[in-house]
């Protein structure tokens, strides 16, 4: 006859039976989980400090801690941090392999400079990382007219040499006629000018990254940045406005891939030719 009520009181694990077993589990981003205590049910955004954030599909976030009290599809689970994944070399957003001690240098002399702010955004954005280790400092001018004033003051040699990025640099421009005038003068020999085709920095971005067809054509003696905002149907009312419609730009740039290949080999050139061994 059996026992029920079995034959060893004192047998090991005599408490753990009938209890579900927990099991361990790493708490990796979007898994899903559901909070023992009350109910609450979402998914994992980050682990940070012993605790683990939750969304649920509305949007709303919290925190516990992290270990057990945790159920996945009715199971208990104790969450934990998960491991590190191995992982090949690291690549910045430029595409060049991250150094693994990734310390910025002391500035060079020389010096990388753009006609403006979003020039200079734009570039740090992806090339930054590589930047600082090479120790290249990026300047914006605000506006090729003023390259003339600044050589004067600060001549570029052959330990400090200027690389300069111009938009809208395109044969019977402006912007070509000032180059010729400056490369004909007693900088040119340690200067390099060098630009793209598109009439603002804004249109290096790719309309792919857009989620665009192509960019939209403004009608001449429309101002262009606001003729842009208003085609995608954003404020363009004051600088405020153009300033914010760059950061909706800007933030559509990940890597290199995001950019035309016409900004790219001109920023991978000024690059080169300010990090180059000083002439003797």
């Amino acid at each position: 006859m059996d026992d029920m009520y079995g034959t060893d009181v004192l047998a090991d694990g005599w408490r753990q039976r009938g209890v579900a077993k927990t099991t361990q589990v790493e708490a990796a981003k979007d898994l899903v989980v559901e909070v023992a205590q009350d109910g609450y049910c979402g998914a994992v955004t980050r682990v940070e400090a012993g605790m683990v954030e939750l969304e649920d599909w509305k949007g709303r976030r919290r925190s516990f801690p992290l270990g057990g009290g945790f159920m996945i599809d009715g199971r208990p689970v104790r969450l934990v941090v998960p491991a590190a994944k191995q992982t090949g070399p690291r690549r910045t957003a430029s595409g060049s392999f991250a150094v693994a001690d990734e310390r910025a240098r002391t500035a060079l002399p020389s010096r990388i400079l753009v006609e403006g702010r979003h020039d200079a955004e734009l570039v740090e954005k992806v090339w930054g990382a590589d930047l600082r280790v090479e120790g290249v400092v990026v300047e914006y001018l605000k506006g090729l007219d003023l390259l003339d004033e600044l050589l004067a003051e600060s001549p570029p040699s052959a330990t400090r040499r200027y690389g300069v990025l111009v938009d809208h640099l395109v044969p019977g421009s402006k912007e070509t006629r000032i180059v010729e005038q400056i490369m004909r003068g007693p900088h040119g020999r340690h200067l390099r000018i060098v630009g793209h085709p598109y009439i603002d920095v804004w249109q290096c971005v790719t309309p792919a990254a857009m989620g665009i067809r192509a960019w939209p054509e403004i009608p001449r003696g429309t101002d262009w940045k606001t003729g842009i905002c208003r085609a995608f149907g954003w404020p363009a009312e004051d600088q405020a406005d153009i300033a914010h419609a760059w950061k909706r730009i800007l933030s559509r740039v990940t890597t290199y891939r995001d950019l035309e290949p016409a900004l790219l080999g001109r920023v991978e050139e000024l690059i080169d030719f300010v990090t180059a061994p000083a002439e003797r």
